[in-house]
C-alpha cells in the first residue's frame, strides 16, 4: 500500500488501522510519502516509481489501485507515474501503457476519487 500526505504528525489518516494490518500480516507493504516532513519533498508518485517492479507485479496479479485527493496536480502526477511503471516494468509502448491504464479503469481496478 502507498499512502501520502503533507505531514505524518497531522495527516497520517488511519495510521492505527494501517499499522495494525501490517502487524497482523494483512498488509505486506506500507510505503509512506509525507511531502513536508523532510527538506526534499517525497510524493506518492516517487514511491510508485521507487517500487515500480513490485507495483507492476501486483497489478499483473489483479491488484486494484485507488487514488484519492487533489485532482489538479496529485492525481495527474500519480496517473503519469502509473503509466511510467507500465512502460518501464511492463515493457509497454506509450500507446500500450495508455491502453493498459484505461483498461484498468474499465475493469474498475483503477478508481479515482479526486476533487
Amino acid at each position: 500500500m502507498l499512502f501520502g500526505e503533507r505531514n505524518s504528525d497531522t495527516d497520517f489518516y488511519y495510521r492505527d488501522e494501517l499499522q495494525a494490518w501490517q502487524d497482523d500480516g494483512l498488509l505486506t507493504r506500507l510505503s509512506l510519502a509525507f511531502s513536508r516532513d523532510q527538506r526534499q519533498k517525497v510524493y506518492v508518485q516517487d514511491r510508485m516509481r521507487e517500487h515500480g517492479a513490485q507495483l507492476w507485479s501486483w497489478l499483473q496479479d489483479g491488484a486494484h489501485f485507488y487514488v484519492c485527493g487533489d485532482a489538479s496536480r496529485m492525481a495527474k502526477d500519480v496517473d503519469r507515474a502509473l503509466r511510467d511503471v507500465a512502460r518501464q516494468h511492463g515493457k509497454l509502448s506509450e500507446d500500450d501503457a495508455d491502453a493498459y491504464v484505461t483498461s484498468l479503469g474499465k475493469q474498475r481496478r483503477y478508481v479515482r476519487d479526486v476533487y
